[in-house]
């Protein structure tokens, strides 16, 4: 009786008592973001589940989820439902996903410590939580097409802009976090070691992205055309040298010591890499040669149904997504400024006079977060919503169904927001760069 008790309390109650005895103590706040996080992760492995070819088939038997038929990318005369029944259901996913967490982002507006009856409902409840979100996904396959796939996209769209942006932050964080870590082993000794190990990761990062730009200039373009696809690989690359020259500029070096080429390295290779990935978008069949084969080896035809997402870029974007979200609920940032734009926990913060509670011997998540949030918990929500919104997008590759699921097509509208995100990546890491220069009242240590 006192184990079903002790169970039933779980569901219903906060986050510690879902650790077991082998668990270290951490923090209640921390468990609580790798939870919501976790739900995430799930609602990503069913949207990879449903555009499985094999699983696209079993949708047919939901009613009247398939309706007639189309044509895929305006290229096949009839092809049955399935070979974008994939594309509905993860929409139908994101749309859940998304109305969920904005649901606990509205919740939780100006939640300030733990006392507040809301926090509660944060930490605790996680079997509810879970029969909540299951229930809004369900709802969501039941929302008539008519608009809704063409309205969506573009709620995607936004939502998918402004997680990039938030990548580009955690990513130069990152950068200049590896770089000081680096340099200051230095000083400590063994220079030759360490330095050796930042020359060496930084040209590995140059010589992936002087490779990559090269490949896109041999398969995204041709010599006659595509001047589109010219035209961005060219900025971009050009803007990377830039933001490469001014990092190791002596009035740049003056005012950062610790900035350098490792960290315009890895922004140069992350531009790039979304510099392909919005190639992969362009809807010119002579300029992309992955329009049509998005996870096959010969010419699509009418009996062969398309999948639209196992492509490289999709699959790079997929990794790079896991690693941010998991980033955002572990993070602990080495820069205040950073954790103050990010609204996310400082390192060492909320730990609180005991540290840890124990309860028989068993060591338990214990709350630090009395006297204040350890965290925003809106922003955190807003946070997995947008990552909600862009691996939705990620998965069906950012191509858009008109309003009839008659045509499947892959929009300029893609293109130009990730050349656009990665445009304002490339100008953010500059603005670190130069506004100690700028604005040398202020302190950017």
């Amino acid at each position: 009786c006192g184990l079903v008790s002790l169970q039933v309390s779980c569901l219903c109650g906060s986050a510690p008592c879902l650790l077991c005895g082998c668990c270290p103590s951490t923090k209640n706040s921390t468990i609580s973001r790798l939870l919501f996080t976790f739900f995430l992760f799930l609602s990503t492995l069913v949207s990879v589940i449903m555009i499985i070819p094999g699983v696209e088939k079993e949708l047919h038997k939901l009613p009247g989820f398939c309706e007639g038929s189309g044509s895929v990318l305006g290229l096949q005369s009839r092809v049955d439902c399935g070979s974008f029944l994939g594309h509905k259901a993860v929409y139908r996913l994101g749309f859940g996903t998304a109305a969920f967490f904005g649901l606990f982002a509205l919740l939780m507006v100006c939640v300030r410590s733990s006392r507040d009856p809301r926090a509660a409902l944060q930490n605790g409840f996680w079997f509810f939580k879970f029969l909540v979100l299951v229930g809004i996904t369900v709802g969501a396959f039941y929302i008539p097409d008519g608009a809704f796939n063409s309205v969506w996209f573009y709620f995607g769209v936004v939502g998918s802009f402004l997680f990039i942006l938030i990548q580009l932050v955690l990513l130069i964080d990152l950068a200049h976090s590896w770089s000081q870590r680096w340099l200051g082993r230095a000083e400590e000794g063994s220079a030759k070691g360490w330095y050796a190990a930042l020359c060496i990761v930084t040209f590995l990062f140059y010589a992936a992205s002087i490779a990559a730009v090269v490949l896109l200039y041999v398969y995204y373009t041709k010599p006659q055309g595509c001047t589109e696809g010219k035209a961005f690989i060219s900025i971009n690359l050009i803007l990377c040298l830039v933001v490469s020259v001014v990092s190791i500029l002596p009035k740049i070096q003056e005012a950062q010591p610790h900035s350098g080429l490792l960290q315009a390295s890895l922004i140069t290779l992350y531009t790039i890499y979304v510099t392909w990935s919005a190639l992969a978008n362009v809807p010119a069949q002579r300029c992309n040669p992955t329009l049509l084969l998005r996870n096959s080896t010969g010419s699509a035809t009418a009996t062969e149904p398309l999948t639209t997402w196992w492509d490289a870029p999709s699959i790079v974007g997929l990794v790079i997504f896991i690693l941010c979200t998991l980033f955002i609920s572990l993070r602990s940032s080495d820069h205040p400024q950073v954790n103050k734009l990010m609204l996310t926990e400082e390192s060492g913060a909320g730990t609180g006079p005991g540290g840890e509670e124990e309860e028989g011997g068993v060591r338990r998540a214990y709350d630090n977060e009395r006297d204040g949030v350890s965290y925003n918990y809106t922003f955190f929500h807003l946070c997995l919503l947008l990552a909600a919104l862009y691996i939705m997008m990620t998965l069906t590759n950012w191509y858009r169904p008109d309003e009839n699921l008659q045509v499947l097509s892959s929009p300029w509208t893609a293109v130009w927001v990730k050349i656009c995100s990665s445009w304002a990546g490339l100008l953010l890491y500059l603005w670190t760069l130069v506004a100690p220069l700028v604005l040398p009242d202020r302190d950017f240590s």
